[in-house]
């Protein structure tokens, strides 16, 4: 037991050590909220679209591309998005809530805190194929969260459909998946000069993406944080990963796959919820405490769970 503990914690420490830095970096005033701007755009246009496209186009394809696996992680979204909302609908009549508590309990951190953990647990192999995974999340993601955006509010907002197929075809990170497929499929081979830049702009991706969440939180918040946040924290931090791990591994998944659905259900709430939440006139101040509260509790959620599913020879 001792062993898997610390082999979780040289695994996930770090991946929060550098959130925690972000934070303290922003408390003394090294960076402020114009750095956390220009960074989160940087990482999201730049950076991390290279991460994904040299992770991909190194991957051997056809053994790391498995539909029934990503059958299963829409199913169990999806599941997740409906019984929430439904269920929710019976104790939060606010429609501003409502959206952002159901966006709270589904969407998940996977392509930071989630590529991070991934690459310390399971290496370049683990992240290529998460990376695969995370080409076909986002669009659902994404049209998912338009629609619990604006279907409760009900009032002049209107879903927008050719708008929010324009976002999700034009997403740095689906583009940088189109592009890697071919490199992938073909095993071509960038020419070095653009293979080592290419690898400068992806190592530089996670850490700066998590000093960015960092920068971001405000732990006051907490303090003043509803119910409301806190329930829908719990939901995606135990209940959504504990169950749909638990049917994963009925299905029979095991090791490097089961670890990554997991990772996949067990990050926190992303940081895009709250500025999505901002954007369409939701409860931003709900989402952003959702972000902070599942965001730190993850710290121990994620840990427990490694050394648990580690101790029992799944991963």
């Amino acid at each position: 037991m001792l062993d898997n503990i610390i082999f979780t914690t040289n695994i996930v420490a770090p991946v929060f050590l550098i959130i925690l830095l972000g934070y303290f970096l922003k408390r003394i005033g090294v960076i402020n909220e114009n750095f956390i701007e220009i960074n989160s755009k940087f990482v999201f246009n730049v950076s991390l679209p290279a991460f994904i496209f040299m992770k991909i186009s190194a991957l051997d394809l056809t053994a790391a591309l498995d539909i029934g696996q990503i059958i299963f992680i829409y199913a169990g979204t999806l599941l997740v998005y409906f019984i929430a909302w439904i269920i929710a609908s019976f104790f939060i009549k606010d429609g501003r809530d409502l959206s952002v508590f159901v966006q709270g309990a589904y969407r998940s951190n996977f392509a930071i805190v989630g590529l991070a953990i991934i690459a310390n647990l399971f290496g370049d192999e683990g992240l290529g194929k998460a990376s695969l995974i995370l080409a076909f999340l986002l669009p659902l993601y994404n049209v998912l969260a338009v629609i619990i955006l604006t279907i409760p509010m009900r009032k002049t907002r209107k879903l927008n459909l050719s708008s929010t197929v324009q976002e999700i075809i034009l997403n740095p990170l689906i583009i940088s998946v189109i592009v890697a497929l071919p490199f992938s499929y073909f095993k071509l081979e960038l020419p070095s000069m653009l293979l080592t830049t290419g690898n400068f702009l992806a190592d530089v991706a996670l850490p700066l993406a998590l000093i960015g969440i960092g920068g971001s939180l405000n732990i006051e918040n907490i303090k003043r944080a509803s119910a409301l946040a806190f329930s829908s924290s719990i939901l995606k931090l135990i209940i959504v990963p504990v169950v749909l791990t638990f049917f994963a591994y009925l299905f029979g998944y095991r090791t490097m796959d089961l670890g990554i659905m997991f990772i996949l259900f067990a990050c926190p709430t992303a940081i895009v919820s709250f500025i999505m939440a901002e954007a369409m006139g939701c409860n931003s101040k709900l989402a952003g405490n959702i972000v902070v509260i599942s965001t730190i509790g993850s710290v121990i959620t994620i840990s427990a769970a490694i050394i648990i599913l580690k101790s029992a020879g799944l991963i």
